[in-house]
């Protein structure tokens, strides 16, 4: 069974859910009434904790003749395994709350597998098998897997790419490491070594150097990006890389778009994994560790890039 319904909601929701495609009932006095609908879950006799007091108190149902005490505490930590699972818990049937929320009540039955649903007027309550962690998450991690393997081919050819990029930049590097080393040799040899010396030599290293400090303020002006040795060598890399890019094939908007997909269907699954109370381990579904790097930085953009926001804020509320 899969509860098409979000896990904070109350029983009372999924109540109301059920009764609206119930026959009403008529009353012995005539009247016509929609039959109440309860749920119930075993109760461990050796339980140290049990459900909260404050959402499955003291009820009294229309099959009880008496009230019943759920008991104090708060809900235990299972291992997600539903109606896979192969613990033996021995108890009765306890009805839970309306205002009990159903991710709670469900964390609960499945210790014992299953839970029942009592309408009114019914002889027998319908026995419900509690679903698995790998049933509410099957189609989930299905299209994850799907995703991670289109990734793991443009993850290949883009570590090609990005390769051959980084290597040219670098040659891009050496080559100017290079020109540096041949105009100190150049200056050199002009000023101590041809009838030119100091003299002529001084100006024309002002003037070159003067001239370097105007290029490089044209190009903060050109690309808005800081002087720096560094930016030089990225805007380089990142050339070369768009170039690769689309001499191979390699669709950069359709990868971020795979990478953004991807990373949702695991937010989704851990928030599952979240209110099973067990750990999920999405490497086994994204397989290839060039797959999870991407998305881990990914992530971690995102978290920077929402940070800085937060603190430009702050600054502007300042």
């Amino acid at each position: 069974m899969a509860l098409l319904v979000h896990p904070s909601q109350p029983l009372s929701y999924l109540s109301r859910l059920i009764q609206s495609e119930l026959p009403s009932t008529t009353t012995e006095k005539g009247e016509s009434r929609v039959p109440a609908v309860s749920f119930r879950a075993v109760e461990s006799k050796d339980d140290e904790v049990g459900p909260k007091k404050t959402r499955a108190n003291k009820i009294k149902g229309p099959n009880d003749p008496e009230e019943t005490d759920i008991g104090e505490g708060g809900v235990e930590s299972y291992s997600g395994a539903g109606r896979e699972g192969d613990a033996k818990v021995e108890g009765d049937f306890i009805r839970w709350s309306a205002s009990t929320e159903i991710g709670d009540f469900i964390r609960d039955a499945a210790r014992a597998k299953e839970f029942e649903v009592e309408i009114e007027g019914k002889k027998d309550a319908i026995k419900v098998a509690v679903p698995s962690f790998n049933d509410r998450t099957f189609y989930l991690r299905q299209r994850l897997r799907r995703a991670a393997t289109k990734l793991s081919d443009m993850a290949k050819l883009k570590s090609e790419c990005d390769k051959l990029a980084h290597r040219a930049g670098q040659r891009i590097a050496m080559g100017g490491c290079g020109a540096l080393i041949g105009y100190w040799y150049l200056v050199y040899r002009l000023t101590f070594e041809t009838d030119l010396g100091w003299d002529v030599m001084e100006p024309v290293t002002y003037l070159v150097g003067l001239s370097t400090l105007i290029g490089g303020y044209m190009w903060f002006l050109y690309h808005n990006r800081e002087v720096s040795y560094r930016s030089a060598l990225n805007l380089t890399v990142s050339r070369r890389q768009s170039r690769l890019y689309e001499q191979r094939g390699f669709n950069v908007h359709k990868w971020e778009g795979m990478i953004e997909e991807a990373n949702v269907l695991r937010k989704e699954i851990k928030m599952i994994a979240s209110e099973y109370d067990v750990e999920y381990d999405e490497t086994a579904d994204e397989k290839d560790p060039r797959v999870v790097k991407a998305l881990r930085e990914e992530r971690e953009k995102e978290k920077s890039s929402k940070k800085k926001e937060g603190d430009d804020d702050d600054d502007s509320r300042d």
